[in-house]
């Protein structure tokens, strides 16, 4: 067995950063940006008036001003303004040239086409020069996992296509004579593939294309046309089958097929006997078959493969320290990755951690992270988790 830092080494050493494709803006939310993207254009593009009011120059208390006309946003007003002149101006129109400040309009009294300045003036200026948000030029950096807010900059930069990374595609493979689909009438002995939508959903909301394939039996040649199917996948994710039983099969189909193994079992728990490998172009992790132990495989393992085939880095999911509420006793011989709920900066260790409790797993916000031998804690004491 080695320990999870090593086997997660050894599979970022399996990935290649994928290539950048072009995507509509609107397809870009949640895509990672593949390189530096530059404004088309300055924002503002002139000289913008940041509160409604009147534009002039040589503001003093009660002075006069006669009001020419009027600029709005999408409409300026042009031709000059001279002294003892002001123009009526909204929120993001152009201001004036030659104009020098606007002046509220609460700092005003208007009769007809005459406004009369109060004593007690806000200082103003409220103008927005050009540039004030960015200019032509200016970069938006990659790579960068694209928020709602990015996609607004990137329109206001006038980016109407944008370069992302390729999404991995992913080629998940159940295995098992004992599972049927939800909605299939499962016979006396067998139950539901529930491990495949449960990281189908999870490789999905990272940012991989997930192709599904059909539950592959018990028997070599069943693994080997699954197998067969997944060579042109990013990453080949087969659920079960890859312990030492009679009927485990994985790790004997994938060889045969030509993969190079690169370890078999991590010391962690749940989820021992993992395997990984590389076969043909693909990456391939053999996950094991408990519900829970593949769907913590899933958090621990392939989310960091993931961000390292997107171009994020190569890391461990973050841990960040928390109180436990209660205490939970001493640690075995490998890593233990407890589920656990987080309420504000307490955590509370569920006392049921068997690997085929999904419900359990539901309950769960986050896995407390147990280091090998790690002693008995207290309540009140420090322990670090990873937030799902």
């Amino acid at each position: 067995m080695i320990p999870v830092a090593q086997a997660l080494d050894a599979l970022f050493a399996l990935v290649t950063p994928l290539g950048s494709e072009d995507v509509p803006l609107r397809e870009a939310a949640g895509r990672v940006l593949s390189r530096d993207v530059a404004a088309a254009r300055t924002q503002p593009p002139f000289p913008a008036s940041a509160m409604d009011g009147y534009a002039l120059t040589g503001a003093r208390p009660r002075a006069r001003f006669r009001v020419i006309g009027e600029s709005a946003a999408g409409h300026r007003f042009t031709g000059p303004v001279a002294a003892g002149e002001a123009v009526r101006i909204f929120t993001g129109a152009p201001v004036p040239e030659g104009c020098d400040r606007v002046v509220i309009q609460e700092d005003t009294t208007r009769a007809g086409d005459t406004i009369t300045l109060h004593d007690d003036l806000d200082p103003g200026p409220y103008i927005r020069p050009a540039g004030t948000d960015f200019r032509a030029g200016d970069t938006l950096s990659g790579p960068r996992q694209l928020t709602p807010s990015d996609i607004a900059l990137l329109a206001a930069m006038n980016v109407a296509r944008v370069p992302v990374v390729r999404r991995p595609v992913v080629a998940l493979i159940a295995t098992g004579d004992e599972l049927v689909q939800p909605g299939e009438d499962p016979g006396p002995d067998q139950i539901i593939a529930s491990n495949s939508y449960g990281l189908d959903a999870l490789l999905r909301a990272q940012g991989a294309e997930v192709r599904m394939l059909p539950i592959a039996r018990d028997r070599v040649e069943s693994l080997a046309l699954c197998l067969d199917l997944a060579r042109d996948a990013d990453l080949i994710v087969t659920i079960g089958g890859a312990s030492v039983g009679d009927h485990d099969l994985v790790a004997q189909a994938a060889q045969t097929a030509g993969m190079e193994r690169v370890f078999y079992k991590v010391a962690m728990r749940p989820g021992k006997p993992l395997m990984a490998g590389r076969l043909g172009r693909a990456a391939m992790i053999g996950l094991p078959g408990n519900p829970v132990s593949a769907m913590v495989c899933g958090h621990v393992f392939l989310r960091p493969v993931l961000r390292a085939f997107l171009g994020l880095g190569t890391a461990a999911l973050p841990r960040r320290p928390v109180t436990l509420a209660a205490a939970v006793g001493a640690n075995g011989g490998r890593e233990h990755y407890a589920r656990a709920q987080v309420e504000g900066d307490r955590v509370t260790v569920f006392e049921r951690q068997d690997s085929a409790l999904l419900s359990v797993l539901s309950q769960a916000n986050a896995l407390a992270v147990r280091p090998p031998g790690d002693r008995a804690r207290q309540a009140g004491e420090a322990i670090e988790v990873i937030d799902l």
